[in-house]
């Protein structure tokens, strides 16, 4: 800045001009306009479209002669700061406490000029504020991410006493009473803590929590929609803590700190019944923790909430009440593919029909399904469990995953013997999960006789609905997910972050398949143990959608983004 111009005795106009943000004909402009309004200059200016808020909030800083607030700092103020301050007094006064010291506050503020609400601050805290500048729609955002993260955490503290866990000793029912009060003085605020991340993890729907041990904190983390995002940084002195609460929730041996283990227990709170496995792996840092959460108390999916297209639905369905062969989906570990099978189930699931499945673990309690949880500790495995079900007349089955060559022997018997099996297998796709059935070890002429179909599914994120909006692709981007601009006749959509989706532009999940009805010509191939590169071939000369395709079909109709196609798919070479 030149030594000549002096912004705090200039008018907010000439610094703009001075910063290269207007034109002194644009500002004559909207002084004429201000005249109508009322509003403030900074106001009409970003109202008439002639500046930028961030260019607003530069300037005012400027002529204030104060800081100006970015984008990081107001999203990652410290919530225990900012509850210093009422919600309903900061909403009015667009204020937002970020961060302090023994004797400082440092406060965002719209209208630095507020000297009422300054000095509302300084009686409300015993303070002496630190004022930042802040334009009004980062401010508003701010605030309803900060007092949202708050409010959580209150309803948090309520609900923690009403969190009971089942011990993991599959013999024993015996209840371990989670609350705070219930625990030594000493052990107290871990209890807390744990509660906490189990309450958090269940208001944000995740299907996964880990702990993680780094050299000077530690992060935990929940897998919300297939991603993994922190909720928060305990010291490490808290973590030895948090492993051994967790081994005595699970019954595991909380002196043993150099092997791997694993355990389960279950979570009974208000609404919710979920089983949770536990793993523990050592880590250069300390014991690492993975919690998979299993929401067993309802399953409210069907096949067209899962996201099938009209054609693909129509063939699954059609597939789905043969009498009797072998249907099988394939993806990897989170992809689903469960969630599909169990959708089936609840399709054709009637009083005149016996469906039995054998898992490892239950996911889902099917209301009318007899489920049979695999005990490998015990003997009870899948082939054993698979031999005593069929001396248990079933018309249907369903196996968690064919992870071996006694499951696959059984699960082809069985759908050679007039029974409908479905099951799941990790392939990277629908051609690859045939070729995989070989690798087993199922003799090629058994695959080819009862295999009726084949399908590949992934799990992509849907754009929040509360601030979706549109946007104009650039070129690179369409030629990085293979996307012709010929294709795109309207404009692509993602999401902007709100306090909905925590900021991600994204709530919630679909599926995305690749799908291979067995025709003749197919079932001839796998006789001949043809390789995968030619029953593909084959596939998408009989109309098979590749997985790519169908997510850009979702990219397309403004369900999903380029971002999580790229992320969840391959593009065929």
């Amino acid at each position: 800045m030149s030594p000549d111009f002096n912004p705090q005795f200039s008018k907010l106009g000439e610094i703009l001009v001075y910063n290269g943000k207007a034109t002194e004909g644009g500002i004559n402009e909207a002084l004429a306009q201000q005249k109508t309004t009322n509003n403030k200059i900074g106001v009409t200016l970003i109202e008439m479209g002639m500046i930028e808020e961030d260019d607003f909030a530069t300037a005012y800083s400027q002529q204030l002669g104060y800081r100006k607030a970015d984008n990081f700092i107001l999203l990652e103020a410290d919530s225990t700061v900012a509850a210093l301050i009422p919600e309903d007094f900061a909403r009015e006064n667009r204020v937002l406490a970020v961060n302090r010291n023994e004797t400082t506050i440092i406060i965002a503020m719209e209208d630095p000029e507020d000297v009422v609400a300054i000095d509302s601050i300084k009686r409300l805290t015993n303070l002496i504020p630190d004022i930042l500048v802040s334009g009004p729609t980062l401010l508003e955002k701010s605030l309803d991410k900060v007092y949202g993260e708050i409010q959580k955490t209150a309803e948090v503290a309520e609900t923690i006493d009403s969190i009971t866990v089942v011990s993991g000793d599959e013999g024993s029912q015996e209840t371990i009473d989670l609350s705070p009060d219930k625990a030594s003085k000493e052990d107290a605020p871990i209890v807390k803590l744990v509660n906490l991340i189990f309450q958090e993890a269940i208001k944000e729907r995740a299907t996964d929590i880990h702990i993680e041990p780094m050299e000077k904190q530690v992060y935990v983390r929940i897998r919300i929609d297939g991603v993994l995002q922190i909720i928060m940084t305990p010291p490490v002195s808290s973590l030895s803590g948090l492993v051994t609460r967790i081994k005595i929730l699970s019954n595991l041996n909380i002196a043993e700190k150099r092997l791997p283990q694993d355990g389960r227990f279950s979570i009974k709170s208000p609404g919710k019944d979920i089983d949770i496995r536990v793993s523990i792996l050592p880590t250069i840092y300390g014991e690492k923790v993975v919690m998979r959460l299993l929401d067993k108390t309802g399953f409210d999916f069907n096949l067209t909430s899962l996201g099938f297209p009209k054609q693909n639905l129509g063939v699954f369905k059609k597939v789905i009440n043969q009498p009797y062969g072998l249907v099988v989906v394939s993806g990897p570990t989170g992809s689903g593919k469960s969630t599909s099978l169990y959708a089936a189930l609840k399709e054709i699931k009637n009083e005149k029909t016996n469906i039995t499945t054998v898992e490892d673990p239950v996911e889902y309690q099917l209301d009318g399904v007899n489920q049979v949880q695999v005990f490998e500790d015990i003997g009870l495995t899948f082939g054993s469990t698979l031999r005593s079900i069929l001396r248990q007349d079933p018309d249907v089955l369903l196996i968690g995953e064919i992870r071996d060559g006694e499951t696959a022997d059984i699960a082809v018997k069985f759908s050679l013997t007039g029974h409908l099996v479905f099951s799941t297998v990790h392939a990277n796709d629908a051609p690859g999960t045939i070729t995989r059935l070989l690798d087993i070890g199922i003799a090629p002429f058994l695959v080819g006789s009862c295999l009726n179909l084949v399908m590949a599914q992934r799990l992509v994120r849907r754009i929040c609905n509360n601030c979706k909006e549109e946007y104009s692709a650039t070129p690179e981007e369409l030629a990085m997910i293979g996307l012709d601009p010929g294709r795109v006749t309207d404009a692509l959509y993602h999401g902007k972050g709100c306090t909905e989706c925590r900021n991600t532009g994204y709530k919630g999940r679909l599926a995305i398949f690749e799908m291979i009805p067995m025709a003749r010509e197919l079932r001839k191939l796998v006789f001949e143990s043809a390789n995968e590169d030619d029953i593909r071939q084959a596939a998408l000369n009989n109309g098979m959608v590749t997985l790519r395709e169908a997510g850009l079909a979702r990219v397309l109709d403004g369900t999903t983004t380029t971002e999580e196609i790229l992320r969840s798919t391959v593009e065929e070479l």
